[in-house]
């Protein structure tokens, strides 16, 4: 007798939950905001592993489609600068090897956001949420590194470590353009009907080890006879090893670690501002 009783007010229950939420979805309407966006970015790789260690300025563009009060599609477009030299580092290791890379990320970006509680800008009630996220991105990138003249050269064409010679005919040059999985969150703050300010922190799994250039080992010289492969020019020696000591960085020392691959990350505030005013017209 007891289980049926509990089972109708159960069903009672189940039926008021699905009542609420399709009202809920009646009024709210759907909406779109478009923000621009500033913070700081930075890399993780063979050459850096301390997060916001020499971060640069980055900024972009968001469009913002707003379905219901916990979910979001977003479409960003970023421009980043990615950089890092152990020349500055306080590892003495590190230091000695002298590499360094900065680069430019072009980035363009498809996310879902998940709010964890019900927000609507306009609505005293839901003026705030944290908010988490995940999507896939497109980005182009092109590290460069100080040459002995003070300029700065692409390395990618290069073949730093011995990309595409006879000696090492199983290494082929990295593409430029690559894809990630960016991840993160943040607080989204609704200031009035209109206009909202958003904090997050991101991070992206690429799927590359070249963003600083270095993955494998050094190419050269052999210890024994001090050769480079033949198809590698003094500039690619040159910035393939910096320190151009053959005794301490020959052939097959590890220069990088191929079994992890880079990341990047961007830290920002956004300014966001609702396009239209698409709540329904109801009181709160």
């Amino acid at each position: 007798m007891l289980i049926k009783i509990a089972n109708k007010y159960f069903i009672v229950f189940f039926v008021f939950v699905l009542f609420s939420l399709n009202l809920n979805a009646q009024y709210y309407k759907k909406n779109t905001e478009i923000g621009l966006t500033a913070g700081v970015s930075y890399y993780l790789g063979d050459l850096n592993k301390q997060h916001f260690f020499q971060s640069k300025p980055g900024a972009g563009i968001i469009i913002r489609r707003n379905i219901d009060n916990r979910f979001s599609y977003k479409a960003s477009a970023l421009f980043l600068s990615l950089f890092s030299d152990e020349r500055e580092s306080s590892d003495t290791i590190a230091q000695s090897r002298m590499l360094h890379f900065k680069s430019k990320i072009y980035e363009l970006s498809g996310q879902l956001e998940f709010n964890f509680l019900p927000y609507e800008s306009g609505n005293p009630l839901y003026t705030w949420t944290p908010f988490v996220y995940t999507g896939i991105s497109l980005f182009h990138f092109n590290p460069k590194a100080e040459n002995k003249n003070g300029e700065w050269v692409e390395l990618q064409p290069l073949g730093t470590e011995g990309q595409e010679t006879t000696t090492f005919p199983d290494r082929k040059r990295y593409s430029l353009m690559q894809f990630s999985i960016p991840m993160g969150g943040g607080v989204k703050i609704a200031v009035n009907e209109s206009f909202n300010i958003i904090l997050e922190y991101g991070i992206r799994k690429t799927f590359t080890d070249y963003l600083d250039d270095v993955s494998t080992t050094y190419p050269g010289p052999n210890i024994n006879n001090s050769q480079w492969p033949v198809e590698m020019t003094n500039q690619a020696q040159e910035l393939s090893d910096p320190t151009n000591n053959p005794q301490i960085n020959y052939a097959g020392r590890e220069r990088g670690n191929p079994d992890k691959k880079d990341w990047y990350s961007f830290t920002g505030i956004t300014l966001s501002f609702k396009l239209k005013n698409n709540t329904a017209g109801c009181d709160y």
